[in-house]
């Protein structure tokens, strides 16, 4: 009972955390003030402690963060989290009030998220109320970009996927509502970070078609047909292909219409006849 009287007072006292984790990792309090970590173990540790949102034990953690260390209960983790509960003391929040911990466990009590980047991401790619267009924008870059822990590969490689698909879904979107300056930056993002996707690739070949020249067509067709022969020894799909022949009806068509400019009016000639 006075274990569920303490539990309660602390929720209702505890402060509120907004939490980027995608790209520049970053913690604000609610009220405004920033939580800065001084060191990548700090990071890493609050890091997984957000993603997993429940109390583990300290060497399930030590393990997850620093599977070669050898010293996993009094080393690199005894040092992140001091740093992290020095860091949260510095910027005015309590760090009980913010970790679960005791001498087994140790987890971030989940009512302190206000706010995880993560998660909005990841709502905005399976709400078609929020979007695509949505997703794309918070999505800052990838997750724990700057810490290389080996734990966090499997969920950053997800996210990423999840993001390409974004990508991809906002760029055809903006050409068929013709927006052709962002589909195209959409597109060469989307090439840029996988030069797989032929959705990407299409969509440019599209665009050279509307207002590129033949060559330019030509050159991204190229582009998709040569990467998937080296890399996954496949032709475009049928879609590509037709996009392809599309795109280059369209130049065609425009210069017709440009040649039928340049040729003179067809102006009746009058011969005088002398008598």
């Amino acid at each position: 009972m006075l274990d569920r009287i303490v539990s309660d007072r602390i929720a209702a006292t505890a402060p509120r955390l907004a939490i980027v984790l995608l790209g520049r990792f970053a913690i604000q309090t609610t009220a405004g003030g920033e939580v800065r970590l001084p060191g990548r173990h700090a990071q890493a540790l609050f890091t997984l402690l957000a993603l997993t949102r429940r109390p583990r034990t300290r060497e399930a953690i030590a393990a997850d963060l620093w599977p070669d260390s050898t010293a996993i209960s009094t080393g690199p983790l005894r040092q992140a989290l001091y740093q992290l509960r020095h860091a949260l003391a510095t910027a005015g929040v309590d760090p009980d009030a913010v970790l679960e911990a005791d001498a087994e466990s140790l987890g971030l009590r989940p009512e302190v998220v206000a706010a995880l980047d993560v998660d909005a991401f990841e709502h905005c790619t399976d709400d078609p109320v929020c979007g695509p267009e949505q997703a794309v924008a918070l999505y800052g870059g990838d997750l724990a970009e700057s810490l290389g822990h080996d734990c966090f590969a499997a969920e950053r490689e997800r996210l990423a996927d999840r993001y390409e698909d974004a990508l991809a879904a906002v760029a055809t979107r903006r050409l068929a509502g013709g927006d052709i300056a962002r589909a195209r930056l959409a597109a060469e993002r989307l090439v840029l970070r996988d030069p797989l996707r032929e959705e990407a690739h299409a969509v440019l070949i599209a665009i050279h078609g509307l207002t590129g020249s033949r060559a330019q067509v030509v050159r991204q067709y190229r582009r998709v047909r040569d990467v998937l022969a080296r890399e996954i020894d496949e032709a475009p799909l049928p879609e590509t292909d037709a996009t392809y022949r599309l795109a280059l009806m369209r130049t065609v068509e425009r210069s017709r219409e440009r040649a039928a400019l340049m040729d003179p009016v067809d102006v009746p000639t009058l011969v005088a006849i002398a008598r």
